[in-house]
């Protein structure tokens, strides 16, 4: 076999061989994670950039709501903490605290009671919340006998409170007076103070009279219990 060959073929060998544990490697990188989530996910460290009633949320824990039941974290605001604690499995996306420190012996919390749902809105019953399908102020059906729904708005705040509904160029078509916003809704919107608009979700309730409707563009009341992204 000429030097040429031979070359060739150690050339080929290599390169299968490369696949080949190139594979090996990227199937034992992807098998990894989902083993390692459960250990690694029981302490954050970071500032806390949210914090309302017994919610708070630290940059370094993105997609967590950290829970310390019968403590006000709002405390904390602005503070660099260590959380340790376990994420609720059963209620995601709940990150439960036993305990926060905000310095080396420093221990500002220490969990003594369960997490209680109370105003959490579980992402099953989320997703069971139909969008409303809002085209202005003159078409009740639109959303009553409804009892809950979804709108995609921006809050306004002043003496009332109010969602504001837009159309595709921008153009406000309806308000919906808010009577009420639960303490994790309250957490949530401060969470997503850098966006305009989001996703509220409502319990409908009593419309506003006919008469007024076209002057003002309020269309019905409602108490806000659940807002994100989604």
């Amino acid at each position: 076999m000429s030097c040429t060959k031979k070359t060739g073929l150690l050339i080929l060998s290599l390169a299968v061989l490369t696949a080949v544990f190139g594979t090996m490697a990227c199937q034992k990188k992807a098998e990894t994670p989902a083993a390692e989530v459960v250990k690694v996910v029981t302490e954050f460290e970071g500032t806390v950039r949210a914090a309302l009633g017994r919610y708070m949320y630290l940059s370094t824990a993105q997609g967590f709501d950290i829970v310390l039941p019968g403590f006000d974290a709002a405390t904390l605001l602005g503070k660099t903490v260590k959380v340790k604690g376990n994420l609720l499995l059963d209620h995601p996306p709940i990150f439960l605290a036993d305990s926060v420190e905000t310095g080396p012996g420093q221990t500002v919390y220490t969990r003594s009671q369960e997490f209680q749902a109370d105003d959490f809105v579980e992402m099953k019953a989320r997703e069971a919340v139909p969008a409303l399908a809002i085209s202005g102020f003159a078409k009740p059906e639109e959303w009553e006998g409804k009892g809950e729904g979804k709108v995609y708005g921006s809050l306004q705040k002043g003496d009332v409170n109010a969602i504001v509904l837009s159309d595709d160029k921008g153009k406000e078509m309806a308000r919906i007076i808010v009577d009420s916003v639960s303490p994790y809704s309250n957490y949530y919107i401060q969470k997503l103070r850098l966006f305009d608009k989001f996703w509220f979700y409502l319990k409908i309730k009593d419309s506003v009279d006919k008469k007024i409707r076209p002057r003002t563009k309020e269309i019905f009341h409602a108490d806000v219990v659940g807002a994100g992204l989604y």
